[in-house]
């Protein structure tokens, strides 16, 4: 788990490579921007959408803890899980196509992908610190949790924290970078509070979950900003 930053890394190089292709039709930059979520969704195998969606009903259903876990566990999608899932997707691909409105933004828009990216599976790793327990015995989050040191969790969050700031800071955009990646981290600090009180701790969808919030949230407040 503590290399999850690295493989995220790899995969955002390679997934926001559309992006680089934008002109100045702005229909061109959206379709360009549904391109690169898509392929990040493809290339995870929709696994964290899937978490995503199975959170959205086990919390959203209202039930306690063992009810709200055996919801998530079903294969099936519910309502909330389907909004859950529609909402995330259209604000990353509308997100993104905002801070890549043109050519010449092309370049801004595959930086900011890629920290959004990143700043996800960072947040994971706040998610697999000592401090956070699972919600069952067995599965996922049961293998994971704890499993993270704090020196590392910290770490790779001082390394991303410096390296969204210069890296932006390239295009004038240090402080939107800062922004984005405590923003995305605060949201996936919510979603694993949230998790620990309606369900006792972590499992493998509220991990997906975090991901996609995270990841969701740094993409927004790029666009905002």
């Amino acid at each position: 788990m503590a290399f999850a930053p690295v493989i995220a890394l790899l995969l955002a190089l390679i997934c926001a490579l559309p992006v680089l292709l934008a002109g100045d039709n702005s229909a061109k930059t959206l379709l360009l921007s549904a391109l690169s979520v898509g392929l990040l969704t493809w290339c995870t195998r929709a696994l964290h959408l899937d978490g995503l969606a199975d959170t959205a009903d086990a919390l959203g259903s209202g039930k306690p803890a063992a009810e709200a876990l055996v919801i998530a566990r079903k294969s099936d999608i519910g309502p909330f899980g389907v909004l859950a899932i529609a909402f995330t997707l259209l604000l990353q691909v509308f997100a993104l196509s905002a801070v890549t409105t043109t050519s010449m933004d092309a370049g801004r828009g595959y930086l900011i992908m890629i920290i959004a990216i990143v700043t996800g599976r960072v947040a994971l790793l706040w998610a697999c610190t000592k401090a956070v327990p699972a919600a069952r015995p067995d599965g996922l989050g049961a293998v994971v949790a704890g499993t993270v040191p704090w020196f590392v969790t910290i770490s790779w969050t001082i390394a991303l924290l410096l390296a969204a700031y210069f890296a932006l800071g390239l295009v004038g955009l240090g402080i939107v970078g800062l922004g984005m990646v405590v923003t995305g981290l605060i949201v996936g600090a919510i979603v694993i509070a949230t998790a620990i009180r309606r369900l006792g701790g972590i499992t493998g969808d509220v991990l997906g979950a975090v991901i996609e919030t995270s990841t969701t949230a740094a993409l927004v407040v790029a666009a905002l900003l």
